[in-house]
């Protein structure tokens, strides 16, 4: 472990340790863990909340386990303490010596083991979790009477047992000579010495080993040892005991073998996540190896010489998993959305083949553009990223041709109104009898009907409605002529009836024309009949042959407007007529 760490790692190291003591402590909910390096020491500062009675020694023996399993490269001091939450000063705290052989040893100092009393606020020791901040004691030397923990017991000895009678019997019937120079009968058992070594040895070599390699090292010298302790005949007095030493030699190999294989397991995994996943498949795979990986080293106890080895693993194993879980529970919520995306796109194929209105097309549209909005929000680091993009390539023409199809059906549609709401109010001005003006907006409501697109839904009602509003303005155009012919004809019978004098009134209708001569030009006429050589100046009026010219005059009106012509005097009495065809 080096000393200058940076902040991350020390953060990172406080959090491992808190999560370990919800694991070994039942109030470790009410925990806080801090780290920090202090003069070149690695100070853990462990808080609890004034109402919780914790037990000083759990809490530093499980610091203790954890720091174990760091494999630390060299000899290194670190110092722990445990305060109440608003306290400045901690009320109790450990020294723990780590040793290049990856034990580590734990001494109380002066005031813990003085039956662990309250550091007093006279004390100059203070703590805070500031790396800012020093500590003025100077600290006693942790490593004056460190007990060695790394030896193991002495090896179990076996005393010789005498052959009995039986074998006594054996040697005399002949047969004796052969079984007495079998191996460990009656010379020395190297073998058993070997097997007694390794037993004492392999413990420690267990505890030190901080890589696979090592461990294979140790399982090839259990399994070597074992496999020579076959050559002890079953008649041998060391029987009993090698089958012991074998037991207990392959118990260790295979539990060796179990954390190898994990270990193995491991950097399998490891190798696999060097690349990206392609496949969520792959991915569970992974997940299958780190699984693996870590359930054979969750069985091995705090008492295995393995444990040490197995718990720094396991965390990272722990990390590499929940990793690979994440990723997987992500994958599966894209996958989940990709999957919906093609049901989606199912459904808008189906609404575009059915569609039978404006609405039909507009929903089609907007069913595409959730397909394509759904798609794009996969990231390019999901496994299902080049799927998305080759439904993209195949789903963005389909939503391009029915937005096509919409806007033009919603053209159409806004055309198809257009005509009736134009035609509707020529209609209005035919009531006004305004026949300039609906005759225009007749010819308007048919040239916006021919608008419409033939390939349009409501091409068929467009084409429905244009005879019937060709025949509309047809008749308005008739209407407007006979309007604009009857403006005609009051226009002439307006001058014709007026010379100097109101000479004659009319009035007309759609059939015939009536006109009536004045009071006064009658009586101009009379006079003039009466005496044909006088002539009155007051009138201005020659009434010589003039009632012929009116004739005349009102009978060519009568022809041009198409309509029959009648002239009464002032007294009613007809005098003239021209009738249609006459």
């Amino acid at each position: 472990m080096k000393v200058a760490v940076q902040q991350e790692d020390l953060q990172l190291l406080a959090k491992t340790l808190q999560e370990q003591l919800l694991v070994e402590v039942s109030t470790a909910e009410v925990f806080e863990v801090k780290c920090v390096v202090n003069k070149g020491e690695l100070m853990i500062l462990t808080q609890h909340a004034s109402d919780v009675i914790v037990d000083a020694q759990l809490i530093f023996a499980v610091i203790e386990e954890v720091l174990q399993s760091l494999a630390p490269q060299k000899e290194q001091r670190v110092q722990c303490f445990l305060r109440v939450f608003g306290e400045q000063l901690p009320y109790t705290k450990c020294f723990l010596a780590l040793k290049q052989t990856g034990g580590w040893v734990a001494e109380e100092d002066k005031e813990a083991q003085e039956e662990k009393e309250v550091i007093s606020p006279s004390s100059s020791l203070t703590y805070s979790p500031s790396i800012n901040e020093t500590e003025e004691e100077e600290l006693f030397d942790p490593f004056a009477d460190v007990p060695n923990f790394s030896a193991s017991k002495p090896g179990f000895q076996v005393k010789p047992i005498l052959l009995g009678a039986a074998l006594v019997g054996i040697i005399v019937l002949g047969g004796g000579a052969y079984l007495l120079t079998r191996p460990c009968v009656m010379s020395e058992c190297q073998e058993i010495q070997n097997a007694k070594q390794l037993k004492t040895k392999s413990p420690q070599l267990m505890r030190r080993a901080k890589f696979e390699k090592e461990l294979v090292a140790v399982q090839e010298q259990l399994a070597t040892a074992s496999t020579d302790l076959n050559v002890i005949p079953s008649w041998s007095p060391r029987y009993q005991l090698s089958e012991e030493l074998k037991a207990s030699l392959s118990g260790r190999a295979e539990k060796i073998n179990q954390v190898v294989k994990a270990l193995q397991t491991a950097s399998l995994a490891t190798q696999k996540v060097q690349t990206p996943a392609s496949s969520l498949e792959e991915l569970q795979t992974r997940q299958h190896l780190w699984r693996q990986a870590i359930a054979p080293l969750e069985s091995i106890s705090s008492s295995s010489e393995l444990y040490g080895l197995v718990q720094g693993k396991l965390l990272n194993y722990r990390v590499r998993l929940h990793a690979v879980n994440q990723q997987i529970f992500t994958e599966e919520k894209w996958l989940k959305k990709l999957t919906a995306a093609k049901g989606v796109a199912v459904a808008a194929e189906k609404r575009e083949a059915t569609a039978k209105s404006l609405n039909d097309w507009q929903k089609a549209q907007s069913t595409w553009l959730v397909v394509i909005n759904a798609l794009n929000t996969i990231p390019r680091n999901s496994v299902g990223y080049q799927e998305a993009q080759k439904l993209l390539v195949d789903y963005k023409p389909k939503l391009v041709l029915v937005r096509d199809r919409a806007t033009k059906e919603q053209l159409a549609v806004k055309t198809y109104q257009q005509a009736l709401s134009t035609a509707k109010q020529a209609k209005v001005y035919e009531q006004q009898n305004q026949w300039q003006a609906a005759a225009i907006y007749w010819e308007q409501a048919l040239q916006t009907a021919k608008k419409v697109p033939q390939d349009s839904l409501y091409y068929t009602q467009a084409k429905s409605i244009i005879e019937p509003y060709s025949a509309a303005l047809k008749q308005a155009q008739e209407k407007l002529q006979v309007v604009s012919s009857l403006q005609q004809t009051r226009t002439d019978l307006d001058k014709t009836c007026i010379n100097g004098i109101r000479i004659c009134t009319f009035s007309i209708d759609n059939a015939e024309i009536i006109v009536r001569l004045t009071p006064e030009y009658d009586q101009i006429r009379q006079n003039n009949l009466a005496n044909p050589y006088s002539k009155n100046s007051d009138t201005a009026v020659d009434v010589t042959n003039h009632l012929q010219i009116l004739r005349e005059a009102l009978a060519v009106i009568g022809e041009n407007a198409n309509l029959s012509l009648f002239l009464y005097d002032s007294q009613g009495q007809i005098i003239y007529t021209r009738t249609l065809g006459g």
